[in-house]
């Protein structure tokens, strides 16, 4: 494992961040950010996703494909992620059952091994042969899955923030849940299924998620964004869908994924094109990503600092400044 440090940080942000341009990409626009260069409805088992691209996706440099979390979640997590399009094609796209995609309700599309025959089916879709990938929180699960399934297609992998078993993910909500005030601590006990959510319930875990989930508020641009994307159709996040898949509770999985463990896909990886990637005050805490971080030989590890959980929300010059080196440094020759 090779650490980024705050240093290596600060070096590569100033050498190859997002001071490409005069005004970064994210605040141009009406709505903040660019309209997509192509949009379709990609055929995957069980339904069709929405998808949509910016950048030429035979330029010269790799596509990358960003997987929001959840699950449940939908694109509008990855929209500062569109930074990138100066260079390569950005491509985002809803998961099944989530935002402008189908939503239907068949139990058994909700697996991880379908989610990531899914990433896959889009892959073929936008007729795109390799690609970086990267996934965060949920979505860094169904990449772990891609990458140890389809080392051959990827010029990276970014697991961000991911989910790599449930255990340690509880484990570290817990160590987390353990920092918060004695009174909070107490509400979120009494909170656990199964017991019925009251509204106690709900400010608890909104002290917990400002604290370790999003420091920072929503930006008037990706609020626009999500107007714009109901007004199109967009059903956004499915709270349905995470709990057949999670659950009720943060701190206590009974869904499809209580008992996953991909801890030993991480043996599978190729660590010489693979970055895990964290905020600094996340909830998949730094300290447990950087121990999966160092089971895979010769992958990197990287914090962005001042940041939670959606790093790419609360830090997106910081989180852009790391990965645009390492995208560069890992593109395929063409």
């Amino acid at each position: 494992m090779t650490p980024l440090h705050r240093r290596a940080f600060i070096r590569n942000a100033l050498a190859a961040g997002v001071a490409v341009h005069s005004v970064p990409v994210w605040a141009r626009g009406l709505s903040g950010f660019p309209p997509p260069d192509r949009e379709l409805m990609a055929p995957v088992p069980g339904g069709r996703v929405y998808v949509r691209i910016n950048g030429r996706l035979d330029g010269p440099r790799a596509p990358i494909i960003m997987l929001h979390g959840g699950p449940g979640g939908t694109h509008l997590s990855m929209m500062e992620g569109l930074a990138l399009a100066d260079e390569r094609a950005v491509i985002l796209y809803d998961q099944l059952g989530s935002g402008r995609s189908d939503h239907p309700t068949e139990p058994a599309n909700w697996t991880v091994a379908r989610f990531t025959d899914e990433l896959e089916a889009v892959g073929q879709a936008v007729g795109v042969s390799r690609w970086h990938v990267l996934g965060h929180s949920w979505g860094g699960t169904v990449a772990l899955e891609y990458g140890a399934r389809h080392p051959a297609r990827l010029a990276g992998l970014v697991l961000a923030s991911p989910l790599i078993s449930t255990r340690s993910w509880i484990a570290d909500a817990n160590a987390l849940r353990a920092e918060l005030p004695v009174d909070v601590q107490a509400a979120l006990a009494a909170c656990e299924p199964p017991r019925p959510a009251t509204p106690a319930c709900e400010t608890a875990t909104d002290v917990f998620y400002k604290e370790f989930n999003r420091r920072e508020p929503e930006r008037d641009s990706l609020k626009a964004y999500n107007a714009a994307d109901k007004a199109a159709g967009g059903k956004g996040y499915n709270s349905d869908l995470y709990n057949r898949m999670w659950g009720s509770s943060e701190f206590v999985s009974t869904g499809a994924l209580k008992d996953y463990d991909g801890e030993p896909l991480l043996a599978r990886l190729d660590g010489k094109n693979t970055l895990f990637i964290d905020g600094q005050y996340d909830e998949a805490r730094p300290v447990t990503l950087a121990a999966f971080a160092a089971r895979v030989p010769g992958a990197e590890f990287a914090v962005v600092p001042g940041a939670a959980h959606g790093f790419f929300s609360d830090r997106p010059e910081e989180a852009l400044g790391i990965l645009r080196p390492w995208l560069r440094e890992h593109d395929p020759v063409r």
